[in-house]
């Protein structure tokens, strides 16, 4: 059993639940709705973002209801996200399942995408802390900042680190850091802890980001996402974003033209996959995330030892070596 599979298997009390809660508060009493629903929740992630309210909670000598609900309530919007940029996306698959738009189409999806963020608001509610509620809110602005910064950057052809940065902190690591706030919050945290807790998570969330980003330029067999998908979708991520503007490659203003073709070829993104790896795009984001990786270690070496602390630690540590 690896060090993420203790984690998980001591947590399952917890998770289980949180999943029954979930299960519970999506209930809508409505056939259609609750089918799609019921078929969604069959599939299970791992859960990375109600494990981090969890721990965080628990790092803090904090375990109670409150907690369970503010962990399905960020869990829950999490997914709405999902459900709604497969929508923008077009995307049929998911981790090698389908998507709710490609079984029930665009229309229903969207629907249940914003039922669940509704169910999500509810249950930030029933915390009675006004401050996960705003959590929960700010949240929900962020994610749809960042999938029209992506798309903008796309229209555009954005290609800077910076602008690359700001997209993935706004979908992804805004809800590491809403997780680490929840669990704070109910645990009567709100001082500098927080501040270190929420770099932490931003950091955790980049690296979790960056590596799902590694993943697109190689063979995606198991992986439920096809190689060079993101280019598919219009979305250049660190490493060709490396290779193009900061490699000083001699091909690198060639490549930088096939990255602007309208439509983007199947040839195009093999070409472009390919120079990524020779223009050292894959070891300069591997370098990347080692260096936020330490810098997350370096403030979790703030907090007094514990075994939170070092679940903490190993959630980072599977981030950075995970295979999927």
């Amino acid at each position: 059993m690896t060090p993420f599979q203790e984690i998980r298997r001591r947590l399952t009390p917890g998770l289980e639940c949180l999943n029954d809660m979930i299960a519970a508060e999506l209930r809508s009493g409505n056939t259609l709705m609750d089918k799609v629903i019921d078929g969604y929740l069959a599939r299970r992630g791992k859960q990375l973002r109600p494990m981090l309210v969890m721990l965080t909670a628990e790092l803090f000598g904090h375990e109670g209801a409150n907690v369970m609900e503010a962990a399905a309530s960020v869990e829950i919007l999490h997914n709405a996200s999902l459900i709604h940029d497969d929508v923008v996306d077009d995307s049929d698959r998911r981790h090698g399942q389908a998507t709710i738009n490609a079984v029930w189409t665009n229309h229903i999806a969207v629907l249940v995408g914003d039922f669940f963020v509704s169910t999500s608001l509810q249950l930030a509610l029933r915390t009675g802390d006004m401050r996960v509620i705003g959590v929960i809110g700010s949240l929900g602005r962020l994610l749809s900042i960042g999938e029209m910064d992506q798309i903008y950057n796309a229209r555009e052809h954005t290609l800077t680190e910076e602008a690359y940065f700001e997209v993935i902190s706004h979908k992804t690591a805004s809800l590491f850091e809403a997780c680490v706030e929840m669990g704070c919050y109910c645990s009567g945290v709100d001082d500098d802890r927080l501040d270190r807790l929420r770099r932490f998570a931003r950091l955790l969330g980049l690296c979790f980001q960056i590596k799902d980003d590694i993943f697109d330029y190689y063979d995606a067999s198991g992986l439920g996402k096809p190689t060079g998908n993101d280019l598919r979708e219009g979305k250049i991520t660190l490493p060709l974003i490396h290779a193009l503007t900061g490699s000083g490659h001699p091909k690198a203003e060639e490549m930088l033209s096939v990255s602007r073709h309208e439509p983007i070829t199947e040839q195009d993104i093999t070409t472009l996959l390919d120079f990524a790896k020779e223009a050292g795009g894959i070891a300069y984001a591997r370098e990347t995330l080692l260096r936020l990786h330490d810098e997350a270690v370096g403030i979790l070496g703030t907090f007094p030892e514990s075994s939170a602390r070092n679940d903490l630690r190993t959630l980072i540590d599977y981030v950075i070596d995970r295979d999927i």
